[in-house]
């Protein structure tokens, strides 16, 4: 059965730093494209990075120059590092094939809080 994990998430200040990360089991993963995905209280799921399977990235606006998707095969890994975060970063993070998600394995996400 396809699993979707991510970890990662916590508390941090503004201008920290959290690196996210999704583990991915039940599909051949080296074939997919790859998206980070995030959702704030009252508002729908939003993309914020994507990665081919050939590793070519894009990223939302509000993320570009701070936010860097990677991803290793071999582990079946798909991560997420956040730096210079904002306050408007908060949000539940998840994972999910890009650009056609498995709407069945959206999981729980892991929770990112920028506060002071």
């Amino acid at each position: 059965q396809v699993q979707l994990v991510e970890s990662g998430g916590g508390l941090v200040q503004p201008g920290g730093s959290l690196r996210l990360s999704c583990a991915a089991s039940g599909i051949i993963f080296r074939i997919y494209g790859m998206g980070w995905y995030r959702q704030a209280p009252g508002k729908q799921r939003e993309l914020v990075a994507s990665i081919t399977r050939g590793g070519s990235t894009n990223y939302a606006d509000s993320v570009k120059g701070r936010f860097t998707i990677s991803r290793d095969n071999a582990k079946n890994t798909v991560y997420l590092q956040m730096n210079s975060l904002k306050p408007e970063d908060t949000a539940v993070y998840y994972c999910n094939r890009w650009p056609n998600g498995l709407p069945d394995y959206w999981g729980q996400g892991t929770p990112v809080t920028v506060s002071s």
